[in-house]
């Protein structure tokens, strides 16, 4: 390790490794931060290069205190030698380090070109920042180059704003709007595996909204530049959402939108992009019903849809109906793909909020029958205390449910069918090491035992006696 620096809030220092590494580490409020330019780190690890550094200022623990006053002496000196530079003094260093700094220079200049009145000039200055065939040694962004790439394009964000702040907005749409095209068209061309391009699109995404909300374009016009990218194979590079854009479209634009969305779908029910376009609409018009008529054109098989159907009415306060349609995606989820987990959660806890605690232990006792796990086992088992109805009938019935099944299930740890498990898990050690010895662990190599003979399970759900 090698140049070790400690700032007011920073740790900076060259670590040795299959190469020499940057690494700094940051404190905040809330804690520490480390970053490194290592493969590892570059995904946002906190690397063994970070550690090292963290470890090597704690054997220093005693001495950064005095560090950290040195460093705020020195920022405070340096801040006020430039307060009285001169213009001139301050212009030759800028000068200086621009000529020492390519990128600094590129940044700059166009920065500069934003202050001149020529839009064609801006234009294609801010387009060659989008420009990928620099930093492509082989037709393709690979790892190492993509950040640096993404820090050239991250400027074309810093453009747009300024263009929207200094009243030339509508030309910051403009050219929001290529650049979001030009981004997209090779964001499939760059590995961008630590997400730093992703962060790119997003921000020229916000730029055209915050442009758009400040210059008030054409809403038609808008909504067709917005229906074309979000129906393109290109509409998965930016994060852009309809709802965000009500302002802008007003009610022509959304007409508009809705129009293109609903032809989309004449065209290819199957398209899922189309779909998705005009779930948002249906939402942004408050069309519920519409909306529901939509999910229901294509139902998964777990009730998966039952419940974003029953989501729906609830958020739209229609919670009898919302349960409705979770009641009928556990009726009718097939066996080999439902019910969805979550839908049956969905479900239990409603009949709880209702006061129908047996109708919920009567869902649980369903899901076990169904899969016959540690997981549902423990949902029963909740789900029946809080009905009252938890007594060892009731605790039998949903064991022998278990020990019916043959096959290993991997519970707390352990290799081993759940009804070994739930024993367990009970805390009842002398049952669980009797079932064991009775044929229901698992073998050696991993493949179950044959159950006692004559053992079966309940076929449908038992009855919930409370007292």
């Amino acid at each position: 390790m090698s140049a070790l620096e400690i700032g007011e809030k920073t740790a900076t220092a060259s670590v040795d490794g299959t190469e020499i590494y940057e690494v700094e580490l940051t404190e905040h409020e809330d804690g520490r931060t480390g970053c490194c330019d290592c493969p590892y780190g570059r995904e946002g690890n906190f690397c063994k290069h970070c550690v090292a550094v963290g470890l090597t200022v704690l054997q220093q623990s005693e001495s950064v205190p005095k560090h950290r006053a040195a460093a705020a002496s020195r920022s405070r000196q340096l801040t006020t030698w430039l307060e009285t530079r001169s213009r001139g003094e301050l212009l030759a260093l800028v000068k200086e380090h621009i000529a020492a700094d390519p990128d600094l220079r590129r940044r700059l200049e166009l920065r500069a070109s934003t202050a001149d009145d020529d839009p064609s000039a801006v234009r294609e200055r801010f387009l060659t920042l989008l420009d990928t065939r620099p930093f492509a040694r082989y037709g393709y962004v690979e790892y190492a180059d993509a950040r640096a790439y993404g820090l050239q394009a991250a400027e074309a964000v810093s453009v747009l704003r300024n263009l929207t702040a200094t009243g030339r907005a509508t030309e910051a749409v403009d050219m929001a709007r290529e650049a979001v095209e030009a981004l997209a068209r090779t964001y499939g061309e760059i590995d961008d595996s630590d997400g730093v391009i992703g962060n790119v699109a997003d921000g020229l995404a916000a730029a055209h909204l915050e442009a758009c909300l400040v210059a008030h374009p054409d809403p038609s016009r808008t909504a067709d530049w917005l229906v074309d990218h979000l129906l393109s194979d290109l509409g998965h590079a930016t994060d852009i959402l309809l709802s965000a854009y009500a302002d802008v479209l007003k009610s022509t634009g959304m007409a508009r939108a809705h129009e293109r969305a609903a032809a989309a779908l004449r065209e290819n029910a199957e398209d899922w992009a189309a779909k998705d376009l005009m779930e948002q609409l249906l939402r942004m018009e408050g069309s519920v019903d519409a909306l529901i008529a939509l999910h229901a054109t294509d139902m998964a098989p777990s009730g998966a849809t039952h419940l974003l159907i029953a989501q729906e009415l609830e958020r739209a306060g229609r919670p009898v109906e919302a349960l409705e349609w979770a009641e009928r995606g556990l009726g009718e989820a097939e066996p080999d793909h439902g019910p969805e987990t979550r839908l049956v959660d969905f479900a239990c806890e409603r009949y709880i909020r209702s006061g129908r605690p047996a109708d919920a232990v009567r869902i649980r006792r369903e899901v076990l029958l169904r899969r016959r796990s540690l997981a549902a086992y423990q949902h029963l088992r909740t789900a029946a205390r809080a009905a009252g109805c938890w007594d060892e009938t009731e605790r039998t019935r949903a064991l022998d449910a278990l020990r019916a099944d043959t096959q290993p299930l991997i519970g707390l740890g352990r290799p081993g069918p759940a009804l070994i498990d739930a024993l367990l898990d009970d805390g009842d050690h002398d049952a669980a090491w009797q079932a064991g010895t009775e044929g229901h662990a698992a073998t050696a190599n991993g493949s179950p035992s044959p159950t006692t003979p004559g053992t079966t399970a309940p076929e449908t759900p038992w009855p919930c006696t409370t007292d």
